[in-house]
């Protein structure tokens, strides 16, 4: 299998075709940067969604967890990422707090 091309300008993604809509990759994001959203015809009627792509810190968490290789995460020599601040913790907690649902 060949290597993944990363989308420009892009920290992490995901193959929405792969992703079975489990959520772990939201629960263990320390920087509350994914999130689900409803999606009627997902297997779970949501799909993860990449939200606050500007304070991904490029922990590899969400990739390294995600049981079906449906996300990934920018090599940290092609991207420049973020410190994990405390707003991204606080809305990480938020997050979870919401059932891991997008924040409205």
């Amino acid at each position: 299998m060949g290597t993944i091309q990363a989308p420009e300008n892009t920290p992490v993604w995901v193959d929405e075709s792969r992703c079975k809509a489990c959520d772990v990759c939201v629960s263990v994001c320390p920087a509350g940067v994914l999130a689900m959203r409803p999606e009627p015809g997902s297997t779970l009627g949501s799909m993860v969604s990449v939200e606050y792509k500007d304070s991904c810190i490029g922990c590899t968490d969400c990739e390294l967890s995600c049981p079906d290789f449906a996300i990934f995460v920018a090599d940290k020599k092609e991207f420049k990422f973020a410190k994990l601040s405390a707003e991204a913790k606080q809305r990480s907690i938020a997050i979870k707090n919401n059932n891991y649902r997008v924040l409205s």
